[in-house]
């Protein structure tokens, strides 16, 4: 071992070592060093071997880079904001989140995905500052990972929030790219996509007179062969309302006398919303809290058990998240919109479509309640 100079070298042994339950003794026994040598490195005294690594990793069932990398030197990049960044008087450095869209680099701020997962997700960068350039302001950002982990990554935009299990299932299966989440409706994500802000949009857009979701939509917006649709599942989609469903909601009909908490408009919650009251001959107007508007599945599950509404459409597993009853009103594809350059030049989204179709990735969706995933996996053409 040879004496570690400092700011060269990160060394995780100790995280590592302690996420698996071993002690130093236990290390030091099995990798044929001394409990003094273990405790040297884990405190940075020492830099081990090559042979000693190696053993070390062994041990402890990982990789070398798991437990010793090379410190990047800090990187400034400079990208296109999507969104509100915090405000920038703060002394506080605002957290952000790169992504490499094509020969795009987009920086939002880690706030946008939701105010739990913004605690749970961790930022890219820090802004240093930012500049208008016509029309688009451009921020600068202190890089806090490694650029080729952040190239990895690939940012959805949509509304299912089962993306985020599925990129834990991409990172079990091969990578160390996340899948970031960026919460909107179908309309919203697929606008997006056009304009090269993420990598994949998600939709669930049913045509009120075929009835089959997305492809007539897309294909009269889309126009063309330069994407892939690949189905993530099917949902059910209805009415979420409190347990018991003490306002006797079934269709329409009931919403009059009810108030309703809404979503965006674009989104597909509030077109089959719409599509519903059209047919019952029911004016928007007449419908108390149909202009009170929250962004997610979520936000319409918690208005309604913090009884700021009575009903609101959304997915079975909201509700079920939430103790909520619900009154199923479609069945929905929820389909991943992808141009397929992406595919090709993205070091990990196609092993993202692989494992949409894998067994325990599957599983576990249904788990969740009302995912029927038998089509999962299968890709549309839109020729």
């Amino acid at each position: 071992m040879v004496p570690e100079k400092k700011g060269k070298f990160q060394n995780r042994l100790r995280q590592v070592r302690l996420s698996k339950g071993v002690s130093q003794g236990e290390i030091a026994a099995k990798s044929g060093i001394t409990r003094q040598a273990v405790s040297a490195i884990e405190s940075d005294i020492y830099l081990p071997s090559t042979a000693v690594a190696l053993q070390l990793a062994s041990v402890l069932h990982c990789r070398v880079e798991d437990l010793f990398s090379l410190v990047e030197p800090d990187e400034v990049i400079e990208g296109s904001v999507v969104g509100a960044l915090a405000d920038q008087t703060s002394t506080v450095p605002a957290r952000v989140k790169v992504a490499t869209i094509g020969r795009n680099t987009i920086v939002r701020s880690v706030t946008e995905i939701g105010e739990l997962l913004s605690y749970t997700i961790p930022a890219d960068g820090y802004l240093i500052g930012t500049m208008t350039q016509g029309a688009s302001i451009k921020a600068r950002v202190r890089l806090s990972r490694e650029r080729k982990a952040i190239e990895q990554d690939i940012s959805v935009a949509g509304c299912d929030p089962a993306i985020f299990l599925a990129g834990e299932h991409l990172r079990r299966q091969k990578d160390h790219g996340s899948v970031i989440g960026w919460t909107m409706g179908s309309m919203a994500a697929l606008r997006a996509l056009e304009r090269g802000e993420v990598h994949v949009a998600g939709i669930h857009l049913v045509d009120p007179t075929s009835g089959e979701s997305n492809l007539p939509f897309l294909k009269r917006r889309l126009k063309g062969k330069a994407y892939d649709v690949v189905t993530f599942a099917v949902w059910e989609e209805g009415f979420l309302v409190r347990p018991g469903n003490p306002k006797g909601i079934r269709e329409a009909a009931d919403l009059v006398d009810v108030t309703v908490i809404n979503r965006e408009e674009g989104s597909g919650a509030r077109l089959l919303l719409d599509e519903r009251l059209r047919v019952a001959g029911i004016e928007a107007g007449r419908i108390r809290g149909y202009n009170t508007i929250v962004r997610s599945h979520f936000d319409v599950a918690r208005s309604i058990a913090g009884n700021q509404a009575d009903v609101g459409i959304g997915i079975r597993s909201a509700a079920r998240l939430f103790g909520l009853d619900f009154v199923s009103l479609q069945s929905a594809r929820y389909d991943l919109v992808v141009p397929k350059v992406y595919l090709t030049s993205h070091p990990t989204l196609s092993h993202l479509f692989e494992t949409l179709a894998t067994r325990p990735f599957r599983t576990e969706i249904e788990a969740l309640g009302g995912y029927d995933t038998r089509e999962t996996g299968t890709i549309h053409s839109l020729s």
